[in-house]
């Protein structure tokens, strides 16, 4: 059947076996399962009424509400693609974003207005929505979903689900294109390899418009038993916290730089002895930041998994009780995974290379660019751009991104070995390294390092520490006190902003 992978179908059984409930809370209030399809069902009547066809796009630019997961199902059952959109794009990166993708509308929140509003105007893109109240030109969500219900429009499992934008930081953001049957087996398996019976409440603080946001949304529809979500519109420690202990949480997926922040709060004042488990993704997470978090909070388990928006959010994944530290544990079901040389010929277990991959999860390619879905689907295999190895036994482990690695005096050097040496100093909280252009050695090693609350260090103290613990090469030059790391939208070190700081003016 075409509705076998049909994401609006699957979130419907969802409602079907589990009934009505209170199933999610966000901002003081509870939310029940049935009011939530219900809405989905006339918001995709609203959307049917307005004009969208099936294959249109909609851009989702909103801060986290419940009204985003609603406008993915409505989307869904009307057809149409979901094209979600980071909260913090600026007006030229959403006009971007709307011109290449062709959206004929965009669903937003009332803080994004301006932006959203100006960036649509210049895009020629008529229906704006707001989850908020409306304004002149703007369609509020209630508006919406004022119309009668709408029957789910069949799809086929090749459809296109969901066209996602990468970062950009190496080029212009290019259009991910996930059909429904990718982002279906997915969240299948992400749910197969993490669940544990009986962990039902998980606290949500990553942007539900990132890849690996919508596939915890789409990992809940598959979920076996009733489960209960807390939802924050954005992440904040301290209320991180206070949620987790009000609502004894269970379970959170998270972002490294999330528990870094997390570590830096009390986390002993809070009760957290129904937490099981966190799932890190997302970015690399230095070991010691892991051990930090399960030392400071006996009885949970830092998970780590691995993917990219090209592979719907995921590769590899950490099964209950199997964390090998440092790796991203092991190919999920359906993933095939090699190590290649730059020759892409096959490389020997625990030898670095680049990580390829095979699976249904794959994007079917790049939006409008045939050369670049090309060059990274050549020889069959997806090409991550990810550096890493694979250990006798399977699990994966990702040493760093291709484009930045760094070449001094000819010897290959991985920030993220430099970055997890530095971290071993007492009073660093949080490291980027990137390489700076070096006359004598092609490229210099460079860090920045972020302290933890009431610590000092100067930078020569660094520079001997990193000498002693990585020697020769591989230890940076150069290394500045920070009063705050840049991230980018979803909480990674944004080497971009780095690189630029340590060209300088």
């Amino acid at each position: 059947m075409a509705s076998d992978f049909h994401l609006a179908a699957l979130a419907e059984r969802s409602y079907e076996r589990h009934g009505d409930y209170p199933s999610l809370w966000f901002e003081g209030r509870w939310h029940g399962s049935r009011e939530q399809h219900e809405r989905a069902c006339r918001a995709a009547g609203g959307l049917a009424a307005s004009g969208i066809e099936p294959g249109d796009r909609i851009v989702v630019m909103a801060a986290n509400c419940p009204e985003v997961p609603i406008a993915y199902t409505a989307a869904w059952r009307v057809g149409a693609v979901v094209t979600p959109a980071i909260f913090l794009l600026t007006r030229e990166d959403l006009r971007h974003v709307l011109v290449d993708s062709g959206a004929k509308a965009v669903v937003t929140s009332p803080e994004l207005l301006p932006t959203v509003c100006a960036a649509a105007a210049d895009a020629g893109v008529a229906l704006v929505v707001s989850t908020g109240d409306g304004e002149e030109g703007v369609v509020p969500f209630v508006e919406l979903e004022a119309a009668e219900p709408l029957s789910i429009v069949p799809r086929e499992p090749s459809d296109l689900a969901a066209l996602m934008y990468t970062g950009g930081t190496t080029g212009r953001a290019k259009g991910v294109m996930l059909s429904h049957e990718s982002l279906w087996r997915a969240g299948d398996a992400a749910q197969r390899v993490g669940y544990l019976p009986g962990v039902t409440r998980g606290l949500g603080s990553l942007p539900l418009s990132h890849a690996f946001g919508l596939l915890v949304t789409v990992v809940g529809l598959h979920q076996p038993e009733p489960g209960v979500g807390v939802l924050m519109r954005w992440f904040q420690p301290g209320t991180w916290l206070e949620l987790a202990h009000e609502h004894r949480v269970q379970a959170a997926a998270v972002v490294p730089s999330m528990i870094q922040m997390l570590l830096g709060e009390p986390l002993e004042n809070y009760d957290l002895s129904e937490l099981r488990y966190l799932a890190s993704g997302g970015a690399p997470l230095p070991v010691e930041v892991a051990e930090e978090l399960e030392r400071r909070l006996p009885g949970v388990e830092v998970r780590e998994g691995y993917g990219l928006t090209e592979t719907a959010a995921i590769l590899t994944a950490t099964a209950p009780g199997k964390a090998r530290r440092g790796s991203v544990g092991m190919p999920v079901s359906g993933v095939e995974l090699c190590i290649l040389d730059d020759a892409d010929r096959e490389v020997a277990a625990g030898e670095v290379g680049e990580i390829c991959a095979r699976s249904p999860m794959l994007m079917q390619g790049y939006w409008r660019s045939p050369e670049s879905t090309e060059e990274a689907m050549r020889g069959g295999w997806f090409h991550t751009g990810d550096i890493g190895r694979v250990d006798e036994d399977g699990y994966v482990y990702v040493v760093d991104r291709k484009k930045d690695l760094i070449i001094r005096g000819g010897f290959n050097v991985f920030p993220r070995d430099v970055e997890e040496a530095l971290l071993e100093h007492p009073a660093i909280a949080a490291a980027g390294v990137v390489g700076r252009p070096d006359a004598a050695h092609g490229e210099e090693v460079v860090a920045f390092v972020e302290l933890r609350s009431g610590a000092t260090a100067t930078a020569e103290e660094l520079v001997a520490f990193g000498k002693e613990r990585l020697g020769g090469y591989r230890y940076p030059r150069e290394i500045h006190v920070v009063g705050a790391l840049p991230l980018t939208a979803v909480g990674k070190v944004d080497r971009k902003a780095l690189r630029a700081r340590a060209a300088g003016p």
